[in-house]
């Protein structure tokens, strides 16, 4: 089994370095230091029981690597669609493609029926760029639980959490989504085959849409933003109205918003994605975490005020720092 993990960062980091613990043939594509590092001396994961080194095919140029049967796809969903071309040869006839980032999927309406099947989501997705370059017929859904970090080049430091949810567009269990779980499994991680792949991109996403936003306007760690009594009543309405718009789309909540709150509550004094990348000036994902929810409340004639709000408000804030389009 051939798999590349496209982007070397934390998370690619995390699962490239468990995978190359079995019997698959792992690639990473990265840059800069770190891909220097890791050609070097290998890829380090520090976990809380272990602390290993793997050595690890690591390269810039896709076209090195040739076509594999897995492509795990771990930038950020921004960064996504401009390596679409880069990516075409990894892409065999086969080749799965495993959306391992936040947000909503730019395959999202693939194979859904109703009347916006086959639907492009144009802030996910600008120009179909994805749909189009690599297909949904190959997408795999993935939902990533773990955090970690890149701590030094060529070495990953995991956080919390060990699952990796995987799911098809149409719910079934197929014969690739199977076998990818399994060599998961036998890497030491937790990889569930879920039967509506979606319900679970929702039920994390409550969490994105909301406490990263008002994080980057707040500076608040997710604790402060789940415990402070009138932004706790912001998020609460952020996830009642995100709620609206899955549950128009058929999408399923396992739980309540105020178990979701509390769950994010839970993690602690911990600044989200969203707040660290604008603390260290990189690109903000806005668009995959909130905008795509207020383009998807408008497709299903859902009412969005407060979460427009707030998304017009984080674009801004981002744009005064320079790490987000002012077109």
């Amino acid at each position: 089994m051939k798999i590349c993990i496209y982007g070397a960062g934390a998370i690619g980091a995390h699962l490239g370095g468990f995978l190359a613990r079995t019997d698959a043939q792992v690639s990473l594509i990265a840059r800069g230091p770190h891909l220097a590092a890791m050609r070097q001396k290998g890829l380090r994961v520090i976990t809380a029981d272990e602390d290993f080194t793997v050595p690890v095919a690591a390269s810039e140029d896709p076209a090195e690597l040739g076509p594999q049967d897995y492509v795990i796809v771990t930038l950020k969903a921004h960064q996504s669609p401009g390596v679409v071309e880069r990516m075409q040869p990894l892409l065999g006839s086969d080749t799965a493609v495993v959306t391992a980032m936040n947000g909503v999927p730019w395959w999202y309406f693939h194979g859904l029926d109703g009347p916006w099947k086959d639907r492009v989501i144009e802030s996910v997705d600008p120009g179909g760029a994805q749909w189009h370059g690599i297909g949904p017929r190959r997408a795999i859904g993935c939902v990533v639980y773990p955090a970690a970090e890149i701590v030094e080049p060529g070495v990953c430091k995991h956080i919390e959490g060990d699952a990796y949810g995987l799911g098809e567009p149409d719910g079934s269990r197929s014969d690739r989504v199977q076998a990818l779980s399994k060599k998961l499994i036998a890497s030491g991680l937790r990889a569930p085959v879920r039967p509506s792949i979606r319900d679970d991109i929702w039920v994390k996403l409550w969490g994105n849409m909301s406490f990263n936003p008002v994080s980057a306007l707040t500076l608040a760690t997710m604790r402060q933003i789940g415990t402070d009594p009138g932004v706790h009543a912001v998020v609460h309405r952020l996830m009642t109205e995100g709620q609206a718009v899955g549950e128009a789309l058929g999408a399923k909540f396992r739980i309540s918003i105020d178990r979701r709150i509390q769950a994010g509550v839970d993690v602690g004094d911990h600044r989200t994605s969203m707040l660290q990348d604008l603390e260290r000036g990189r690109p903000m994902e806005i668009d995959a975490l909130v905008a795509a929810v207020a383009e998807l409340g408008d497709l299903v004639g859902v009412d969005t005020p407060v979460l427009d709000a707030v998304l017009a408000l984080t674009q801004l804030r981002a744009r005064v720092a320079g790490l987000y389009p002012t077109g």
